[in-house]
Order: structure tokens, then sequence, then C-alpha cells
């Protein structure tokens, strides 16, 4: 049974993000931040201006009361302890920002915008030191990847997953999730993939920073493996019946939240499929028949989650939450020190509920 947050928005929340010491950041529609205690009591309350919705919020690592916060085509800077007015703030993105993230030095900020553009902002000089241009619709999601400050990966509503060198400033492996589906069945496109097309809504990298994971509107979770300066996709599963809304690697952990426009927040363990799938005969076999495809995925029809990924493992998720809304936003932090899931979704309430078993 989920605690429920409440006080501090009046309408949807859209983002959520918390720092070291148990402080939450919540983002909602019409500009609204609100700072959140551990036990769920609204600290601190501003409205941005501009009024715009509030997309992406992100706490700085080495300074946890610092908050970077995107609303519109902007960047604001805020002291969390006094939401009254913006340290600093940036405005390089031409379009809206759907997403920020930081490299783990903390020396640049991406913010992906609906002109499919990662504008990539040196913090230190104040300026934007390079714009990545491939995607050709909206960029939902970016992520730096732990460990190597100088390579991030994105992905768009074009259906396109990336993984780009900022010493290169292009990507440098590309893969579109639906030309990849069909190539690997060698059959028409059926009805049921042109309803549901893999528009790519989220991407998380884990810990390591050689694993990450997209989520997309045909309900399925990929896996994929960076191999230097390619990818592989190691696994690739119907997580839920509608759209996956966010992916969530845990931090340090190969456990992978997942949450969908179907209502549910699933908690999945993927390590132990994809070593499974390194031995597996069929995997070999899956190999050869998907050597055109840049990066392979899986084909096949919509399936139930739990049913077969390429590699005739069952994959079942190790917690379903039947949380009912529509998931906006998934987080896993320690509220009081136990690990909580902290869900944002078309209410004005953050959800949260524990992880302690795990």
């Amino acid at each position: 049974m989920a605690v429920k947050w409440t006080g501090g928005h009046s309408s949807s929340i859209l983002c959520l993000n918390a720092n070291k010491d148990g402080l939450v950041a919540s983002g909602g529609e019409g500009g609204d931040l609100v700072a959140w205690g551990e036990d769920g009591t609204p600290l601190g309350h501003m409205q941005l201006e501009g009024a715009d919705d509030v997309t992406s919020v992100l706490f700085s690592a080495s300074c946890p009361t610092k908050l970077y916060a995107s609303h519109g085509e902007t960047i604001s800077v805020l002291d969390v302890r006094s939401l009254k007015g913006s340290l600093d703030h940036f405005h390089v993105n031409e379009e809206e920002i759907n997403c920020l993230s930081l490299n783990e030095t903390e020396s640049l900020l991406a913010s992906a915008d609906d002109s499919g553009a990662i504008k990539i902002l040196d913090l230190e000089k104040k300026k934007v030191t390079r714009s990545l241009k491939r995607h050709s619709n909206i960029c939902s999601s970016v992520a730096f990847r732990p460990q190597r400050p100088q390579s991030l990966v994105s992905c768009g509503l074009d259906m396109q997953v990336m993984l780009w060198s900022l010493q290169k400033a292009r990507p440098v492996w590309i893969t579109n999730l639906q030309e990849d589906e069909t190539e690997e069945t060698e059959g028409p496109q059926t009805p049921g993939r042109l309803l549901n097309p893999a528009l790519a809504h989220s991407v998380s990298v884990a810990s390591c920073g050689n694993i990450f994971s997209c989520g997309a509107e045909d309900g399925k979770v990929r896996i994929f493996r960076v191999m230097g300066v390619k990818c592989e996709r190691e696994l690739g599963f119907k997580g839920h019946t509608l759209g996956v809304s966010q992916v969530c690697f845990l931090p340090e952990s190969s456990l992978l939240l997942t949450g969908g426009n179907d209502g549910r927040v699933r908690l999945w363990d993927v390590s132990g499929k994809m070593e499974k799938l390194q031995k597996s005969p069929a995997r070999h076999i899956h190999r050869k028949k998907a050597k055109r495809a840049a990066c392979p995925t899986q084909g096949g029809n919509s399936r139930a989650p739990g049913a077969e990924d390429e590699g005739h493992a069952k994959i079942l998720p190790k917690l379903d939450i039947e949380h009912g809304e529509k998931v906006n936003w998934l987080l896993s932090t320690k509220i009081k020190g136990n690990k909580s899931i902290l869900v944002a979704d078309q209410t004005s309430c953050v959800s949260v509920y524990p992880l302690n078993e795990l």
C-alpha cells in the first residue's frame, strides 16, 4: 500500500528527483516546483517564471542543495533551501525541454528538447559546447553514462536510440526500434505494430555504465550492452500492456524499475536473464539471423508480461504494483533509511512504496 504525499501540488506531477540527504523535489504542471522532507511534508514551493510545465528536476550530487529544473525552453538553477528565486538560468534550447542529465564530474549538463536536439552545457563556462542534432522527432530522454563523462545515450519519438561520444559530436551508434523489429521477424508489419509503434520514451543507464534500458510505446522493455563504440541488444520483453513511460535502474544494481501507461509499476532482475541468454544456443541462432541489424531487437507480436523473450527464458517481475494511474516519473531512493519507490502520476500526489524486502 502506498503512502501518499499531498499538499504540495494542485495538478499533475511530471518529474521527481532526490538528493543524498533524503530531500525530494517534484516538478509539475504550470511551473509548480515543490521540495519535500522525508516524512512527506512540503518544505518549500515556488512557481517558476513563465508558468511552463516543469518537465525535469535534477539535484547536484556534489552540492546537494543545488537543483536544476527545466521549464519550457529554460533551465533554472535553484537553492532548494530557499525556493524564492533562481540562482542562475540558461536559455539554450529552442523548444520545450523534456529531460536533463548531469555527467558524473558535473562539468556538463545535457538537455533534450522537442526539436530533437540535445544541448550540452558547460557549467563552468556557462555556455553550450555541443549541439547534438540527429533525432528527427522529439528527443524524449537523455542520460550520461556513469564513469564515462563524455558519453551519453538518448531516445526519441523517431523510434531511434543513440549512443553519443562528445569527442565526435555525433552518434557513434544508432538503432531504429521499429526497423529492427521488422528485420528480425523477416515479415511484414502487423496491425499491432502499426497501432503501437516503438516510440521511445525513456532511457536509463545502470551504475556500471555499460548496460542501459529503453522503454517504448509498444509496451516493450529493451536492454542494451555497450561494446566499445557499438551496442548489442541483450534482452527484450513485453513489460507492460500499454506504453512504457519510464525505465529506471536502481543504484548499484541490475534491478530495473518500469512504469507504464497501464498504471502498473514493475521491478525486474535483468542480470540473470542476460547471463542465461549468453549461454543459450537459441541466442547464437538469433544473432546469425539478425546480422544485418545494427543492433538486434526482439521480434514478435505483443505478449503478456512474463512471456518468453528471444532466448526462451521466461522473465517475470520481482515486484508488480497495480498503481492505477498512468506513470509520469519513477524514482528509487532511500526515505528514512528505507529503500523506496516514488511515483509521480496524473494526480497531484507523490506515491511512496517500500522496497525493504529487496
